[in-house]
Formats: C-alpha cells, structure tokens, sequence
C-alpha cells in the first residue's frame, strides 16, 4: 500500500508509544498520531487534553481540545487547574506530544511570535499548555515537518524550553523529534539525525535544516508503514 510522507510521519510517532502509558496530547499531527497508537499497538494509551478530558477515546479526529467527542468518550472529566496542578506539573504523566511553529537545534520550540516580539510578522497561536507540557511531562516527543522554515539556528522567541538547563523542571524534556524526513534523538544535548524515512537520504534533511546539522554514524531507515498501520489512520482521517 502506497503512503504520504505526513503518514509516514505519523505512524513514526504513533509508534514511540507504549501500550499503558499516559499521553498529553496536543491537537493537531500530535492528536492524529496519539490516536493511531491507541487504534493500533496500544489500546490502553490514556490520551489525557488539556480541556480536562482523561482516556479520552474518540471515533474520529477532534477539531480541538474542546471538541465534544473527547468528554463525551472520556473516562473522568476534571477541571483545567486540576489537569495543571494534580496530574501534569507533579510529573504524573509520561508523555507530551507537541508541534512546533519553530524549533532549535536543542528542541526549544517557538509557538509564540515569527520576528520580533513587539513588532512581529506573525502572531502564533501562543503557549496554551505547552510550557507546562514540556516542563513537567516525564518525557516529549515533538512532531513537525522539517523545512528551514521550521528548524531555525536561533529561535525568534522560546515558548517552551528543550534540553537545556532543566534543573528547577521534574520532565527529562524532548527526547524524539519525528519529522516527514526522519527521526532526530539528543546526543550530548544536540538534537542528531539518527533515522530516515524509506526513500529520504541523510543529505535531504541536513538540507531541510538551519543549522548544521550532526547526523549518527549508526544511522538506520525506519520500517515502512504497514498495511494495518495505514487502513487504521485513514479510518481516523475520515
């Protein structure tokens, strides 16, 4: 069965999750891919949002947090605060699933302003829960298209900090950047191509990325998606 680099992509995050674990979702690729895993490998995944929605199972993609699918499948309901204050800023979830608008080179994601704060180009959606997400989940999987418009030397703003000094935050912050090209993963802190899709060459995201970017001696190609893989994602995408 033939298959979109966006599929590709998400059936690549789909698969970073375990069967069982608890998963902060963003809307979005992050939703699209969360309940993918939860439709294939791991049908105990608790999607958790930020609405306050907790093992949320919904038939087909929400449009948002707020998408009425998500309390009408949920396992509990609870208030945003509680969300915030008693499950994710205590550490109590093991994943947060995010996109970037801009990304760095240490995964400081951008989601903020494109050009200067005061006077910027454009005005992103902004934080929401992100900071939080990225600060307090045991770890996070960022997924994003990757193009030089994306992956940026220096970030015009940092909404959401990545590997660097993480010692006032209980999460061990991103671990696994999944694109439409491959698969970064830290290496001393520096995000490093350590994967790439079927039919990508390394030189094509070196080229797709504003910084230089470092690529794995040991540098694998991740396995086509399967026929299951793609029959359950198109059934969610309607």
């Amino acid at each position: 069965m033939s298959y979109t680099t966006d599929e590709m992509m998400t059936v690549a995050a789909a698969r970073v999750l375990r069967d069982g674990a608890s998963c902060f979702v963003g809307i979005g690729l992050p939703s699209t891919a969360a309940n993918l895993a939860r439709a294939t490998h791991a049908p105990d995944l608790v999607l958790i949002y930020e609405s306050g929605c907790i093992g949320a199972k919904p038939t087909s993609l929400p449009l948002s947090i707020g998408d009425g699918i998500l309390a009408e499948t949920a396992d509990s309901l609870v208030s945003v605060p509680e969300i915030f204050n008693y499950w994710l800023q205590p550490g109590r979830i093991d994943v947060g699933f995010l996109g970037a608008a801009q990304l760095d080179r240490y995964g400081n994601i951008n989601t903020t302003v494109i050009g200067d704060y005061a006077d910027p180009k454009v005005r992103l959606p902004g934080a929401g829960g992100a900071p939080e997400i990225a600060a307090s989940c045991k770890q996070v999987v960022i997924i994003v298209r990757q193009s030089r418009r994306t992956f940026f030397d220096r970030l015009d703003f940092v909404t959401s900090v990545g590997q660097g000094d993480r010692s006032t935050f209980s999460g061990a912050g991103p671990q696994t950047i999944i694109t439409d090209l491959g698969i970064l993963r830290p290496v001393d802190g520096e995000f490093t191509l350590t994967q790439v899709h079927p039919g990508i060459e390394a030189a094509q995201a070196v080229e797709a990325t504003g910084w230089p970017l470092q690529v794995s001696p040991d540098l694998t190609v991740t396995p086509a998606p399967t026929d299951e893989e793609l029959a359950a994602l198109r059934k969610l995408a309607g």
